[in-house]
């Protein structure tokens, strides 16, 4: 009997409660549920905002990753380019003397290399840029030049005429063309010898002029090695002496 009483006048008082809300206390609520909403609203547009963002960074990261796996691809696959001179197939996996000794176009230059003793220092690791003048260009040169220079009173001088031939680091044709367009038509080298190396652009290909005013034209380039990359030239370059 209790019982009844009771819930009958729980169920006033809850009413009379709701009922004595004010009419701006309800507009307040009201506000405040949607100040909520626009809240949460604003916060999920942000967080959509900021995932499609961090999402486009990454796809760019992994195209730029992409295309510097592409670029050292194709640098790998330019350096195991193996080109054929003097009838032989050059090795990227091999020294540029071991290549040289196999080429029958550059027997002078191989003989004269062994001469100045500098065997051991186109073995070594460089890496060395080698402009290699065929046997066509020694046998240009003056009659009994090449006698002359291969005698053993005579090594240091070689030694000049050859070191003057090297360039430390290894420079592709591009890296070539690159210095020459930067310095508007022309680049300079220091050579192993000491003394500037000139080279400048005739259509496409590379010119190479000495101290003495001569000129040498690359006849085949990018011919890779282990230790560097030899240019083969059409005439021997002077240090002017």
């Amino acid at each position: 009997m209790k019982i009844t009483k009771i819930i009958p006048f729980t169920i006033l008082a809850s009413t009379l409660a709701l009922t004595a809300l004010s009419c701006g206390d309800q507009k307040k609520v009201a506000q405040n549920r949607a100040d909520q909403m626009n809240q949460d609203s604003s916060q999920a547009m942000d967080q959509t905002e900021q995932m499609a963002s961090d999402t486009k960074q990454g796809m760019q990261e992994d195209m730029e990753n992409s295309q510097d796996m592409v670029m050292q691809d194709k640098d790998a696959m330019q350096d195991d380019a193996m080109k054929m001179v003097g009838g032989a197939m050059m090795s990227p996996k091999m020294t540029i003397v071991e290549n040289a000794s196999k080429a029958n176009n550059l027997t002078t230059l191989v003989a004269a290399v062994k001469a100045a003793g500098l065997v051991e220092t186109l073995q070594g690791n460089g890496p060395f840029t080698v402009f290699a003048p065929t046997n066509d260009a020694f046998d240009n040169l003056p009659a009994g030049t090449v006698e002359t220079l291969l005698k053993p009173e005579n090594k240091t001088k070689l030694q000049d005429i050859l070191k003057y031939h090297v360039v430390a680091g290894k420079m592709n044709a591009a890296d070539i063309i690159a210095a020459i367009n930067k310095g508007n038509g022309k680049a300079e080298f220091a050579t192993v010898n000491g003394a500037m190396l000139t080279a400048m652009l005739d259509g496409d290909k590379v010119v190479l002029k000495d101290a003495d005013g001569n000129t040498s034209t690359v006849k085949t380039a990018d011919v890779n090695q282990s230790n560097g990359v030899v240019h083969v030239i059409d005439t021997v370059l002077m240090p002017g002496m």
